[in-house]
This record gives C-alpha cells, structure tokens and sequence, in this order.
C-alpha cells in the first residue's frame, strides 16, 4: 500500500531557480536601456507653431536712435498760491474757480470780531506812544526858542547896560550923577557879561543834545508809524484780494465757514506760459540731464523742448523732469492736458539693431528664437543686448546681421528650444 501512494512530484518551469534567474537579469537589462535612452538619447524640447502666428523680423545694420518715450503733463511756469493771512468767517466770495483776475481784486472778504477788538488796542496804544514822542519832540524844540530867547536878553541888556554906562560916566564927569548911581550899573553890566558865556555854552550843550535826539525820535515816530499801518492792515487783510493777473484755477469756499489763519485758499496761474512735467523710468536717472533735447506731436505739428530741471527723488521707480519749449507755445495747451513724445539721451549712431517686441519681457534680453537658414524652425539662441528704446534693441553678441528672428510674445516657450514652423 505504501508503494501504491508513492509518485514523484514536478515542478513548473517557472518555479525553477534558473528560470527566475533569467527572467531578473532580462527586466534590468531593458530598465538600463530604457534609462539610457532617456539619459543619453535627445533632450531637445520642441513644439509646432504655425508661421502666421509669429511675428518675424530681420536683424539690420542700422541708425540706432537713442531716446526714450515721454508722456508729459502740461504745467503752467509759475503758480501763485494764495494763503489766509488773517482767519476768520467767510462772508461773501466774490470769484469762482475759472474766472480770469486781475492784480488787487477782491476774491473773499471775511469777519473777524476779535482780530478787530485787538486792532483797536493796538491802535490806542501806539497812537499814545506817538503823541508821547511828538510832545517830548516839541518840548525840545520849546526849550531851545527859550535859550535863545535867554541869550538874546542876555546880548541886550549888555548893549543897553554898556550905552546907559556911557552917559552916566559922563555926568557923573560934570557932577550932575551920583558915583553910586554909576556903580550900580557898572554891577549890572559885569553880571550879564558873566551870564553870556554860561548861557551861550548852556545852549550849545542842549542843542547838541537836542540835535542827537531828534534823529532817534523821528526814527522812532517812523517805527510806531508803520506798525500802525501794519496794524490797519490785519483788517484789510480780512478782504483776500488777487496778488498777481491771471486765470484763478482753485478756489472752494462756502460762505459761512471758519478759515484760519494760514490755510491756502485759491491758486492762481499768471500768463507766463506752460512748460512740461514728465515721469522718467529710474533706469534712466544716470542718462537724463538738463539742456537734453526733446520733442512732443500736437496735432499735425512736432515742437521742440529742452529739459531744464531733473529731480532725482524717485518715486514709484520714476523720477520728474521739466522741459520748457524752445519756441513760442502751442496755442490752446490746457493744464493737466497729457502729451506724448520722444527725449534724445544722445546722438544717432549705427548698431546692430532689431525692433523691440513682447519677447523681451519674457528673455530679459538674454535669449532668442532666431530661424534657421531654410526657415523651417526658429531654435532658441543666447544673445547680449545693449541700449533700447521703444522702437528699436541693439544686439552686442550672438546674432549676425540679415538673420531672422521671432520677436513677438514668448508666453509658454520659455522651456522650449526649438519652434517648428507650419
């Protein structure tokens, strides 16, 4: 019975160890060439693109013009602002943003009860102080009438002592005077002529000194004098009068407001003409310098420019020029009207050029897609590039001139190298 159940056992061919073996070795072989053809075999990236949908220029030896595009804002040349010099409350506005002024018209008239009262103060205690100095001023000129009134005494009463003298000694001669009477008169003559020096040099002293006086009173008078006329202006101040003719280009006002003092209430453009204000790229900043020539279309006509101011401050990656115009201005240019032109950053010279395009934005100017010879594919090239302007780029290394380039948008291409034309 045990003879009976006894029967060998075989194993499938697959289940055998050299089979396996086989079938290891044969999946790495084909894992290795399938990654040596991925590793070795071609990486070029390519894609079909019709023609049409290209835009296509040709690389050319040509006259590269170095300028930049312009947008100019028109800006009168002088702006006179005008500034509340006294606060108060508006009570009538007389002139509406718009209107043309002329030099000294009254725009606002205000009230102001408490700048009022102090002018009065004011008033009283500077007319007081003139009437002081004009009282000091006559008593001087009092003092020196009396002097010489004094002297002049003085000088008579010696004349008349001396001639009376003269006669008395004469009868006192003949006996018919007294000696005393003769005396007494002798007395008198050399008192007066002892007070004719002391009074003569007194009122010398004193007219010194009144003459020294009178320049600072007159200086002073002077001083108080025109503080009172500053002071009469604070309520002349209360009308805002038009300091210069012109166009009035803001003013808001509403009658009843409080202004104070120092708040700017309207601005006035005088007719002196417009210049040009306009935002400059900051690539530019090292390029752009006053005495730059410049140009701007309106309508069928071109007019010269020049820059005369560069302000260096950037701002929002832009900086701000002026250019003033080289001739008469353009009539009917209007402020805040928008102009376009070109600014010359240098001469013409020749270089190897291609026209700007959107391709630029995506390459940086570091690569191209330049077609190939039978203009069958355009393949991705590196390039160098030097100054541009809105027209044209100018190509330092990697292309020759007569070859064609695609210059239009590259969006999507930048991990392509080669563009298959249909």
């Amino acid at each position: 019975m045990n003879h009976v159940m006894d029967r060998p056992i075989w194993r499938p061919w697959w289940h055998k160890r050299h089979w396996l073996q086989l079938g290891v070795a044969a999946g790495a072989a084909a894992l290795l060439i399938t990654a040596a053809f991925i590793l070795l075999g071609s990486t070029e990236r390519s894609i079909h693109i019709a023609a049409a949908g290209l835009t296509i220029a040709r690389v050319e030896r040509g006259a590269y013009h170095d300028f930049i595009p312009l947008r100019g804002k028109v800006v009168a040349l002088n702006s006179v602002y005008l500034d509340a010099l006294e606060g108060g409350r508006v009570e009538h506005v007389l002139a509406q943003a718009g209107d043309d002024v002329t030099a000294g018209q009254p725009l606002v008239e205000l009230s102001n009860t408490e700048l009022e009262l102090d002018v009065l103060d004011r008033e009283g205690r500077l007319i007081e102080s003139i009437t002081q100095l004009q009282a000091y001023e006559t008593q001087l000129e009092q003092n020196r009438v009396a002097n010489q009134k004094a002297l002049a005494q003085i000088n008579y009463d010696i004349i008349r002592l001396q001639r009376t003298l003269a006669r008395r000694k004469t009868l006192a001669g003949q006996g018919l005077e007294s000696v005393e009477v003769k005396e007494a008169l002798q007395d008198e003559l050399d008192h007066e002529l002892k007070l004719q020096p002391t009074q003569d040099e007194s009122n010398r002293k004193q007219e010194d000194l009144r003459l020294h006086q009178l320049p600072q009173i007159q200086s002073q008078l002077e001083k108080l004098q025109q503080d009172l006329r500053i002071t009469h202006s604070k309520l002349d101040n209360l009308t805002v009068r038009a300091p210069v003719t012109g166009r009035l280009t803001a003013l808001d006002l509403k009658v009843g407001e409080n202004r104070n003092r120092g708040e700017r209430f309207a601005e006035i453009t005088p007719d002196t003409g417009y210049k040009l204000s306009a935002a400059v790229d900051e690539y530019y900043l090292g390029r752009v310098r006053s005495g730059q020539s410049a140009d701007i279309e309106l309508g069928e006509q071109t007019w010269p420019l020049t820059v005369t101011r560069v302000y260096p401050q950037v701002k929002d990656g832009t900086f701000t020029v002026d250019l003033a115009f080289e001739g008469p201005t353009p009539q009917g240019l209007l402020p805040g009207q928008a102009l376009l032109g070109k600014l010359a950053l240098g001469a013409d010279r020749p270089a190897t050029i291609v026209p700007v395009g959107a391709f630029l934005e995506r390459t940086g100017g570091d690569w191209i897609f330049a077609l190939t010879k039978d203009g069958r594919c355009a393949e991705r090239r590196s390039i160098k590039v030097g100054r541009r302007n809105a027209e044209q780029v100018e190509i330092l290394n990697g292309l020759a001139i007569g070859e064609r380039v695609v210059v239009s948008d590259y969006a999507g291409l930048e991990r392509i190298d080669r563009i298959d034309l249909k």
